[in-house]
């Protein structure tokens, strides 16, 4: 009897959790094949998954009661896999309350709350199965701590939340980051990511305007201008009015040293910029007819489109 009563209680426990998380919790209804869910951020605004909301048009979002609200996307960023909705009425839902995620253990018991197309609330259990550091995303893009629950996400479940024991939300979920999988969006990444989209409506990427590929450094330069390197990389293309071409550079160039370091492959010039703000500015080591320069340059921010 001791163990059906404790049974019974957990059981209520959960119950209670998601029925509060779920106030927060909203079904997003676009031209996707599957309705989404998202989360309310403030009284107009919902955020949810970008992969769901890929088209901008016909959105709507079902609130709490069936109540469907038009809704307009304010800023996405698919490298996060993060789009933030704006809502023509504002809603009379309780903002999302996000748990401090410091504390997180794997092996606890979670669960994932969305809601149907109708707005019928839905709910998945499971453990948390992984918790690790910031992580790299195929995109580009930096989620601040990796959380992977071990549930089942059912369609229409990405962008809903993922909740502890006491309904306090971990993150949103989605299967778009990584295929066949979920992971769960820290509250980090989230609140970095919606400021930045509600004041701009995308994310400031940093910018040179280059495309360069991998060239052997021939040895009798390598040895007349004292590098370390034995390969550089080759500028192939410039964009006009571009950071790169204001400071300078030109096609043919062989950056030998880059923001300290001396880069032979794409990716290290892609860590130096990732740690970047827009407007720092850097040293360029340069080869150019056989003599080596250096030039200044500034991070621009990607052109949006």
């Amino acid at each position: 009897m001791a163990s059906a009563s404790n049974w019974s209680k957990l059981s209520e426990e959960i119950a209670e959790a998601v029925e509060r998380a779920g106030k927060s919790v909203v079904a997003v209804q676009s031209r996707h094949r599957h309705a989404s869910s998202g989360v309310v951020w403030q009284s107009d605004v919902v955020v949810t998954s970008d992969h769901t909301t890929r088209r901008d048009g016909e959105l709507a979002v079902v609130l709490e009661g069936g109540k469907s609200v038009a809704a307009t996307v304010a800023g996405r960023d698919p490298t996060t896999d993060i789009a933030v909705l704006r809502l023509a009425a504002a809603s009379n839902l309780s903002n999302a309350v996000f748990a401090e995620t410091a504390d997180i253990r794997v092996g606890r018991i979670v669960a994932a709350v969305a809601r149907s197309q109708r707005g019928n609330l839905l709910a998945s259990s499971g453990i948390l199965s992984g918790v690790m550091g910031a992580w790299r995303t195929w995109h580009g893009g930096e989620i601040d701590r990796f959380i992977r629950p071990d549930l089942t996400m059912y369609p229409g479940f990405s962008g809903g939340a993922l909740i502890d024991s006491s309904g306090q939300l971990l993150g949103i979920n989605t299967t778009g980051l990584r295929r066949g999988s979920c992971i769960t969006i820290p509250p980090e990444t989230l609140k970095r990511v919606v400021d930045e989209l509600l004041a701009k409506g995308h994310i400031a990427r940093p910018y040179l305007g280059l495309a360069m590929q991998p060239v052997q450094i021939p040895e009798s330069l390598q040895s007349k201008q004292n590098l370390t390197n034995q390969t550089g990389l080759l500028i192939v293309h410039v964009e006009p009015n571009g950071p790169a071409e204001q400071a300078g550079l030109l096609v043919g160039d062989i950056i030998a040293g880059f923001g300290g370091g001396a880069p032979e492959e794409l990716f290290e010039i892609r860590q130096v910029l990732h740690g970047k703000r827009i407007g720092d500015k850097f040293d360029v080591s340069i080869l150019r007819g056989g003599a080596r320069t250096r030039v200044v340059v500034s991070v621009g921010e990607r052109p949006v489109g």
